[in-house]
């Protein structure tokens, strides 16, 4: 918020439409990372009655939404750099590129801060909040470069400074695009992480008397997984020891992938023709 006020009064009293048209997308990285804390508390509710895989969903909403007011913010930029491109203007003021160096370098480091800690939880709401900080660096970038254009050419290249605005609103639109995708994704049970998958499969083949994995699916639930597996074991076990068996797998899942919160499992026996 600080820096979004900071960048609005450098704008405004610098007479540099791209530093304001920053400040929005600023302001817009406030109101997402507000979403996102909210999404995270719901996401990391426990199962209940009307929820019984959980709630790890409303992270992939909370992704969605930011990606929407990145959206509305490219636009809300391209719509008023039109109009300054066709309204006369004065030439940006100095002390404007000061300000968006400042910005670049923090915001910068705020994306890589959060894109660790993204990374590291596996949450795909933090990772698009972390792109919406690159975006932030991305789009005070380009104001520091129209208007370096618009002070070195002098008057008739004050419209450097409002193109550079639109090229910022460009990057704006592609990481929406960037982060709807993964969540839209996630809300559809995409197929994802095949060697995340894979390892799951290698992990339960591992376990005595299991034969072989015939199917395995993952769910993404927020940063939770959830998997559904056909283990094929002998025939002729009964159905206490398939259920010892099947036990076995999910106490080896469970403790080598803290990350997975629930597995479903089918037993075949290995004489049905599947």
């Amino acid at each position: 918020m600080f820096l979004a006020i900071i960048k609005f009064f450098g704008g405004f009293f610098g007479h540099s439409y791209a530093l304001i048209a920053d400040a929005i997308e600023s302001t817009t990285d406030v109101v997402s990372s507000g979403l996102l804390y909210l999404g995270i508390r719901w996401s990391s509710k426990a199962p209940d009655k009307s929820h019984p895989y959980g709630h790890g969903k409303a992270e992939a909403l909370v992704a969605l939404g930011i990606s929407c007011i990145l959206t509305l913010a490219a636009f809300i930029i391209t719509k008023e750099s039109i109009r300054h491109i066709q309204t006369p203007h004065k030439v940006p003021a100095p002390f404007t590129l000061v300000v968006l160096i400042v910005v670049v370098v923090v915001k910068e480091l705020l994306y890589r801060f959060v894109l660790k800690t993204g990374n590291h939880t596996k949450s795909d709401a933090i990772k698009a909040d972390a792109f919406h900080h690159r975006s932030d660096a991305i789009t005070s970038l380009a104001a520091f470069i129209g208007i370096s254009i618009a002070l070195w050419g002098g008057k008739g290249y004050e419209i450097a400074d409002d193109f550079a605005a639109i090229v910022a609103a460009i990057f704006i639109l592609y990481n929406a695009y960037k982060i709807a995708r993964p969540a839209l994704g996630e809300l559809l049970d995409e197929a994802i992480e095949p060697e995340f998958l894979s390892d799951i499969k290698l992990s339960a083949e591992q376990i005595p008397l299991v034969q072989r994995i015939e199917k395995c699916r993952l769910r993404k639930m927020g940063t939770a997984y959830h998997i559904d597996m056909h283990i094929w074991i002998e025939g002729d076990k009964t159905i206490t020891e398939g259920h010892s068996i099947a036990h076995q797998v999910k106490d080896e899942l469970f403790d080598k992938f803290p990350q997975i919160m629930d597995v479903h499992i089918h037993l075949e026996p290995n004489n049905t023709k599947i």
